[in-house]
């Protein structure tokens, strides 16, 4: 074994050599004979190689309270950041320990220099964040300890034993540098050394704070950081055993959260199936209730299915019957909005009572027949029957009472033609308060315009809405509605001899015509 080790040594010291003079054919002897037997060898750079001119750094150091003040230091690109660590010490008494440098986004280790970092020139920028001595455990015999130690290390002296030369520094090599490769920046190697072997560090570097993760996580150990997504895992990689654990349990975390999402949504679907079946949605929640401000229980309240404002229910019910329209609309308002939703039919039938709910459907009908220009009411005593009546019908077969309704004379006259009944209404009128009043109706008809005489039977006849064309129920004669006579002249029906005479020669008859027959 310690033949192996000396003729090692051996060739490590003629690689050396070879590489200093620039011998490349005994360089590539004295390689492949250590690679063949797998030694653990690193080639390093020895300071005197690099350029030692000075360049001005420009350093913003923050402290806890976010607060940044720029210097400049007069630094070497050789430096290591633990050289700067103790410029600081030395210049403004920060204590090591208490200093985090940031280079180019990444968290620097003590033996890497500036030069490794890309700092090369004047203006090149680095930060300092400055911890409290709390934070980084920091008392003054840590202080002189860790003084002492960095002084040690300097000397090569590492836990009271003597290292070798370069063996502390390969210890602590980065991903970038792995062993038994060059520093990408040097230019020439002259030292090559025997060392024991090195485990190589296998996985995804976090791109915030620079930790090593292995390849099988998803994001940073230290700071949650996303892994970088063109990382590819290698092919060879075989789990450890913790990783394969934490991966299982992550299967099974995320076969559980998709079974409880599932589930969720099932109880979601079942309950919405419920809710949608009830008149009413409760108010899960206390709220306050926006009209009366007092306090409703859960499950007290309604909450309405247009708007989701929720309200006590006696409120919500005084609403709807002082209503004066029959669509209800939310009670919800406030300085800067008015809700424009209208509560459900089902909702205010639930609100309500049973006669209650009869009187708000009443008044809907109520109001729509009043508004309406071509509503009729069924002249019976009391009955409830009305109709939407169109141009081309004079007679409405009232479904509650049974009763046929002349809509021209706006009575009931059975057994009668229109002009039968007006002349009866006369004769009753003498006597008859009730006839007299229709009488008077009829005739202020047709002093109001509304109603007009047949030019040839001379019943009283009205337009109830469309065009100026109208023809009597008794005689069947067309009549002009804005001249009030005949349509058509003595040959009847197209006849433009006499009547109206409208549009021949393109002239209306009136000047109000509406051009409608």
């Amino acid at each position: 074994m310690e033949e192996a080790t000396r003729k090692a040594e051996q060739q490590a010291l003629k690689l050396s050599e070879a590489i200093r003079g620039g011998d490349e054919q005994a360089a590539q002897e004295c390689a492949a004979w250590l690679a063949e037997r797998c030694l653990p060898v690193t080639v390093q750079v020895k300071p005197e190689t690099r350029a030692k001119h000075d360049i001005r750094l420009w350093v913003g150091v923050e402290d806890a309270h976010m607060r940044t003040v720029p210097i400049y230091l007069k630094v070497q690109p050789c430096m290591t950041l633990a050289s700067l660590k103790d410029m600081m010490f030395l210049h403004y008494g920060f204590p090591p320990s208490i200093q985090k440098w940031v280079v180019g986004q990444r968290l620097p280790r003590d033996h890497e220099t500036l030069h490794y970092h890309g700092i090369q020139r004047d203006g090149d920028a680095v930060y300092l964040y400055l911890l409290s001595a709390k934070a980084a455990k920091l008392s003054k015999d840590t202080l002189e300890r860790d003084h002492q130690r960095r002084q040690l290390e300097e000397l090569g002296i590492k836990d009271g034993i003597l290292v070798p030369r370069g063996v502390a520094e390969a210890a602590a090599l980065t991903p970038e540098e792995p062993l038994g490769l060059p520093d990408p920046s040097a230019e020439r190697s002259d030292t090559a050394s025997l060392l024991p072997v090195m485990p190589l560090k296998v996985g995804w570097e976090c791109p915030t704070c620079t930790y090593i993760n292995k390849p099988t996580w998803p994001g940073c150990e230290m700071c949650c950081t996303e892994r970088p997504k063109g990382y590819v895992m290698p092919e060879d990689y075989q789990p450890d055993e913790e990783e394969m654990e934490r991966m299982q349990k992550e299967e099974e975390a995320t076969w559980q959260y998709e079974q409880a999402r599932e589930q969720q949504k099932q109880k979601n679907y079942q309950e919405l199936l419920q809710l949608d079946g009830q008149s009413l949605v409760p108010a899960d929640e206390a709220v306050e209730c926006p009209i009366c401000f007092m306090a409703v229980e859960p499950g007290e309240g309604v909450t309405l299915r247009e708007c989701l404002h929720s309200f006590c229910k006696d409120c919500l019910r005084g609403t709807i019957l002082n209503s004066q329209e029959p669509e209800v609309h939310c009670p919800y308002i406030d300085e800067n909005y008015s809700c424009p939703s209208e509560l459900l039919e089902r909702e205010i039938k639930a609100l309500l009572s049973e006669a209650e709910y009869q009187r708000f459907l009443d008044l809907g009908i109520s109001i729509a027949e009043n508004r309406s220009r071509s509503s009729y009411h069924c002249k019976t005593t009391d009955c409830r029957g009305w109709c939407f009546y169109e141009d081309d019908v004079n007679e409405f077969s009232c479904p509650v009472c049974q009763k046929v309704n002349c809509l021209l004379c706006q009575a009931i006259h059975e057994n009668m033609n229109c002009k039968e009944y007006q002349d009866d209404l006369q004769l009753r009128a003498q006597n008859d308060q009730a006839a007299q009043q229709t009488t008077q109706m009829l005739l202020k008809m047709v002093q109001n315009g509304e109603a007009m005489y047949c030019p040839m039977c001379k019943i009283i006849v009205q337009k109830k809405d469309g065009c100026d064309w109208i023809r009597c129920t008794v005689c069947h004669t067309e009549i002009c509605w804005v001249t009030k006579g005949p349509r058509w002249g003595p040959a009847g029906s197209g006849d433009t001899s006499g009547g109206c005479r409208c549009k021949v020669n393109g002239v209306p008859c009136h000047p109000h015509c509406q051009n409608c027959h």
